[in-house]
């Protein structure tokens, strides 16, 4: 099984199909459980900001790059615009981006920060901060991290989208 990463060699005695099937040879169990370790941390964190952690991805994607396409937000995030579309509705409630239609594109929504949303990025900055030292990891093993993580996602999704059906 390719999820299944046994930590060390089963001993010979035992059944490859259990060792296969141990929950912590589970790769993806790994990197589940990690994703909810990450969430137990930002949560304060982005409370304080009154961000959810996806509000947080649409504005992280904003504060780099303002007035956005619905469709260009949701390639970056990986999102479809049925789940997007929701997302950016509470955000736009809360004063910290506007929605409009193109000019050129009466077709095309797209979604620029209000001042409000462009302030939120000065207290925001801290977050990758405390996240950062909250990993107690160097910098350069954090950066090979997310490249391996980055890598192992596209082949995941290559091997997703080559699937029947």
């Amino acid at each position: 099984m390719v999820d299944a990463v046994p930590p060390d060699p089963p001993a010979s005695d035992a059944d490859p199909a259990r060792t296969a099937l141990a929950l912590d040879n589970q790769l993806c169990f790994a990197v589940y459980s990690t994703a909810h370790a990450f969430n137990r941390l930002y949560k304060p964190l982005l409370d304080r900001l009154g961000l959810t952690y996806p509000q947080y991805l649409v504005m992280l994607v904003l504060w780099a790059e303002d007035d956005q396409t619905v469709g260009a937000i949701g390639e970056r995030l990986m999102l479809e615009t049925s789940t997007l579309t929701p997302l950016l509705q509470r955000i736009e409630r809360a004063g910290l981006i506007v929605r409009r239609r193109g000019a050129a594109d009466s077709r095309q929504v797209r979604v620029a920060l209000t001042e409000a949303g462009r302030a939120l990025a000065d207290r925001a900055g801290q977050v990758p901060l405390h996240v950062f030292a909250a990993t107690g990891c160097p910098v350069d093993e954090l950066r090979a991290l997310r490249t391996a993580l980055g890598q192992l996602r596209d082949r995941l999704v290559a091997a997703a989208e080559a699937l029947p059906g």
